[in-house]
C-alpha cells in the first residue's frame, strides 16, 4: 500500500483534467487545503481519497470578535451575517470546540469569531 501526496495516479490525473485543473473542493469547504492521497491496493487498483483534517485547539485561532447567540438563532446565519457565508459555520464551530454545532445553538451562548487557522493576530476580542 502507498501513501502519497502527489496526484501522481492516472486517476488522480484524470480527477483534475474533469475540473480543468481547479481545486476539488470550494475556497469554503473545511477540505480545502486538505491534501488528496491514494492507496494502491494488493490487485493494483487505485482510490483516491483527503487526507484526514485535524480540527485546530481553540486557542490556537486568533479571536477578533465575540457573538452571543439569541433564541432561535441558526449557526449558518450567525456566519453568513457575522463572517459573510453561511457555508463557513464550520468555522465556528471549530473556533469554540464544538463536535456538534447544534450545541452552540442555545439563547445566550457567547461564541468566539476568530479569523482562519494559520492567520495570526486580530484585533483581539470585542464584546458582541
Amino acid at each position: 500500500m502507498t501513501d502519497a501526496a502527489a496526484p501522481a495516479s492516472p486517476l488522480l490525473a484524470a480527477l483534475l483534467a474533469r475540473t480543468g485543473g481547479a481545486p476539488l473542493l470550494p475556497a469554503n469547504s473545511r477540505y480545502q487545503g486538505v491534501p488528496l492521497r491514494e492507496r494502491t491496493a494488493p490487485d493494483g487498483t487505485v482510490t483516491a481519497y483527503l487526507a484526514r483534517r485535524f480540527v485546530p485547539q481553540p486557542a490556537s485561532l486568533a479571536e477578533v470578535d465575540g457573538h452571543v447567540m439569541v433564541a432561535g438563532e441558526r449557526l449558518d446565519l450567525v456566519a453568513a451575517r457575522r463572517l459573510g457565508d453561511p457555508l463557513i459555520a464550520w468555522r465556528i464551530a471549530d473556533a469554540n470546540g464544538a463536535l456538534d454545532p447544534a450545541e452552540l445553538e442555545r439563547a445566550g451562548r457567547r461564541l468566539r469569531l476568530t479569523l482562519p487557522e494559520g492567520v495570526p493576530g486580530g484585533a483581539g476580542p470585542q464584546d458582541a
